[in-house]
């Protein structure tokens, strides 16, 4: 597989000019507030009891996302964990048709100590569902341009409400330190880490943030070899669906480019030089426009998989070097 971009030296030094929407911030606060005053109740944890683990204790969550809807996840803590030991915690976002998956996918963070959050991907994995389906007509390519047309209604304005509300739900898990919380993900998992880091401002200690998707929509839809950017490619090319402007117009509320303006945490990316689907100039569109401190590792022989596991011990510790341990 080739590079599928830029070289490395030209990466380091490239920078988008799209403009952030002047109501940007406005559109994000009136949106949270609304999900947050539509909740009716607090997240739940029914323990997982036929579970052969004895090192972990997982629990089934629901917790109130977008419009108070129920979101699930697996909240996995390390065995004997109580109220009151205030913990580091550890929220992971799913990739693009992925969903929470397995509790057994996710042991690392709570076998180092962590308390470990994995969210559900509305509509993509099979605990969540999306039941506001956006009015009109609709591609058939999926999530990517599911009520583009409006902002409002837009997929995406859905499942980043979804993932703030992660980061709202377990901040008031009683055995978590609610100014210890990391926000993670890879793909399309990433760039919901990243839209949280924006907008969760201090209430989140770091971010980790692999290979993301979500990040300079227009450069991904021009280059990106493989979807779902291009989905984009037949929504405003194939089909001519809709004007690429107004498309475009709508996609810069949900762009990791200006969530990452307003992050302030600590973030530890990485970037694929064979990546066909999250193009790395997208990746390092949105590293330089950071708001907080940051570092990226390069994997200049990665395809989408990033660094693998070998990825995830670096995130431990470097995660450990900045003092955020159990």
């Amino acid at each position: 597989m080739p590079l599928t971009d830029m070289p490395l030296e030209k990466l380091r030094e490239y920078h988008s000019d799209v403009p952030t929407p002047g109501d940007f911030t406005s559109f994000w606060e009136e949106t949270l507030a609304e999900a947050r005053a539509a909740a009716t109740g607090p997240a739940t944890y029914r323990p997982v009891t036929d579970s052969a683990l004895r090192t972990v204790d997982v629990f089934d969550v629901r917790f109130p996302g977008w419009a108070g809807q129920a979101v699930a996840g697996w909240l996995i803590l390390p065995k004997g964990t109580t109220a009151g030991d205030a913990l580091p915690a550890v929220v992971r976002y799913s990739p693009y048709n992925n969903g929470r998956g397995s509790y057994l996918d996710h042991l690392a963070w709570p076998s180092a100590g962590y308390v470990h959050l994995v969210v559900d991907a509305r509509g993509m994995g099979d605990a969540t569902p999306d039941p506001d389906p956006a009015p009109g007509p609709q591609s058939p390519r999926g999530f990517m341009t599911r009520g583009v047309a409006d902002r409002d209604h837009y997929f995406y304005r859905r499942l980043v409400t979804d993932a703030v509300r992660a980061l709202d739900a377990i901040r008031e898990h009683p055995a978590v330190d609610p100014g210890r919380v990391i926000v993670s993900g890879r793909s399309q998992g990433g760039g919901l880490a990243l839209a949280t880091a924006g907008l969760a401002g201090g209430d989140t200690v770091a971010a980790l943030i692999d290979v993301p998707f979500l990040c300079h929509f227009r450069r991904g839809a021009q280059v990106a070899s493989q979807g779902p950017y291009t989905d984009f490619t037949a929504y405003l090319g194939e089909r001519q669906m809709a004007d690429p402007e107004q498309t475009f117009a709508t996609l810069d509320y949900f762009d990791g480019l200006h969530f990452a303006t307003l992050a302030t945490a600590p973030a530890f990316f990485s970037v694929a030089l064979m990546d066909p689907i999250c193009p790395p100039s997208t990746v390092y569109a949105a590293y330089h426009r950071y708001g907080g401190e940051r570092a990226m590792e390069v994997w200049p022989f990665g395809d989408h998989a990033g660094g693998r596991t070998v990825q995830l011990a670096k995130q431990l510790a470097w995660v450990a070097e900045r003092g955020i341990a159990p």
